[in-house]
């Protein structure tokens, strides 16, 4: 068992456990920082959604920031019963985990989303395939974090508007750009 530290809001240094599994990569702890400066520390209203929550660090770090609501979709159930674990400890009731196949989980969606993590793994196409869902589940002007083995131009509609590197792994805000 592993474990990752929340940086950030009510939970923070808070830890999340996690098992090891092929593609499971936790967004490192200054990534996520990165991340949360570009987004603001509190996300007080946000309904987010970790489409493939993985640890669901940026989930939880989402709740931890005060977000109304935030949706861990995760299809592995190793994984998705450490979540459950992991919201249980913090005591997380702004969470809803489903236990889904992503590209099964986004038409069946019962709510659209300010902020969407998209950290899928890697060389296998995800993020190609949920593209063309996206515009079902997020709101209009919603803003999408994406990490991938690749630098990222844009998501549909979404275009990055912020980016990083850290290793292998590149990491990206995405905003709809509206013409």
């Amino acid at each position: 068992m592993s474990r990752v530290r929340i940086v950030g809001g009510e939970w923070k240094r808070r830890f999340v456990t996690f098992h090891d599994a092929p593609g499971l990569r936790p967004t490192p702890d200054a990534v996520r920082e990165t991340l949360f400066n570009w987004l603001g520390q509190d996300l007080t209203g946000l309904d987010c959604l970790d489409l493939f929550a993985g640890s669901g660090v940026l989930g939880f770090e989402a709740a931890s920031r005060a977000a109304a609501h935030v949706t861990l979709v995760e299809r592995d159930p190793r994984t998705f019963a450490t979540l459950k674990d992991n919201a249980a400890v913090l005591g997380a009731n702004r969470l809803e985990l489903i236990r889904a196949d992503a590209l099964k989980f986004l038409p069946r969606a019962s709510r659209r989303y300010d902020l969407l993590f998209l950290d899928p793994p890697y060389n296998q196409g995800w993020i190609e395939r949920v593209e063309p869902r996206l515009p079902g589940v997020l709101v209009p002007d919603a803003r999408i974090y994406a990490e991938a083995e690749h630098p990222i131009e844009r998501i549909g509609a979404w275009e990055t508007v912020r980016s990083g590197r850290s290793g292998q792994v590149y990491f990206h805000l995405l905003e709809a750009k509206t013409a």
